[in-house]
């Protein structure tokens, strides 16, 4: 008998043996054990606590930031829907958003309510759970500058609410939620009061700028590396000579590519398969080093077993 044949009762989905490829903007990877995806909250809290403590658990958001290898997802990958997906305007310049929530479409409800300082999420691949876990942030603002508390379940299902100072926030990193795991559920914003036109300029701005310097619209998975203290990732990459040069770990094919557009987005050109993804960026990793003397560290988190 498999403990898959012994999970907790649940109101919402369990899907087994599912391939999470689709669920991920790379659309590579293996299948998941089982995949859970919560009615809501108390669903949620009540799968956590009957869940055996030894039950391998994974997170998986919108799947922007995120590689699968190709040999799946051992345990149960957990996976927030639409009751996670709430945005609500709290007056005092606040807003609430579920977990689920696109950044970018945080960014634009805030606008529409006149809350300023939450625009930079209009260029922030990913939802609003990524975001809380690694202190999302582009054109220099990131996700401390603006969050006053994030709300949580911890593995048993236990709720937490955390301040900003509790998240232990760095460049794209939370110290409490690498050192405890965490299952973000919703967080708590606040901005500036201004005009929705003049918000609404803003974002525009920043998806034109986008559009002419990023891959927003390949099988990417956002930056691939952290920048490097005193240095630009897409610059090593490039400076490297991996702007626009096909890989893959057979030597054949070559779907896996830093983009020509941004050299610090690995794209998937078509028939890649993670092994590929995986491995280019290992490669680009290990030529840096040698040429540079610099270490790039994967901000593209990497899950599974391979395959």
């Amino acid at each position: 008998m498999s403990w898959k044949d012994h999970l907790p009762a649940v109101r919402g989905k369990l899907l087994r043996d599912e391939p999470l490829g689709p669920f991920t903007w790379f659309r590579v990877g293996g299948p998941a054990e089982v995949i859970f995806l919560p009615e809501d909250e108390d669903d949620l809290a009540a799968f956590l606590k009957a869940l055996p403590a030894d039950t391998p658990l994974t997170v998986l958001g919108v799947g922007s930031n995120t590689l699968v290898r190709d040999g799946g997802v051992e345990g149960v990958v957990i996976r927030l829907g639409k009751a996670f997906a709430r945005v609500e305007p709290r007056g005092d310049n606040r807003i609430f958003a579920g977990a689920a929530v696109l950044d970018a479409t945080l960014a634009r409800e805030a606008g529409k309510a006149g809350i300023a300082g939450l625009e930079f999420y209009r260029g922030v691949p990913g939802s609003v759970g990524g975001a809380l876990v690694m202190n999302a942030g582009c054109y220099g603002s990131e996700t401390k500058d603006v969050l006053v508390e994030a709300y949580a379940l911890t593995r048993t299902g236990e709720r937490l609410t955390l301040s900003n100072a509790d998240l232990g926030y760095s460049y794209r990193k939370s110290a409490r939620a690498a050192a405890e795991p965490l299952i973000f559920v919703g967080a708590l914003f606040e901005g500036r009061p201004d005009e929705p036109a003049a918000i609404q300029q803003r974002m525009d701005e920043i998806t034109e700028r986008r559009e002419k310097t990023q891959p927003i619209r390949e099988k990417t998975g956002g930056s691939t590396f952290k920048n490097p203290p005193g240095h630009s990732s897409w610059k090593l990459v490039d400076e490297a000579g991996w702007r626009g040069k096909p890989f893959s770990v057979s030597g054949q094919g070559g779907g896996a590519m830093f983009s020509p557009l941004h050299s610090n987005f690995l794209i998937n050109t078509g028939e890649a398969t993670a092994a590929d993804l995986e491995g280019l960026g290992e490669a680009v990793r290990a030529d840096v080093k040698a040429r540079f003397g610099v270490d790039l560290e994967w901000e593209i988190k990497r899950i599974g077993k391979p395959g």
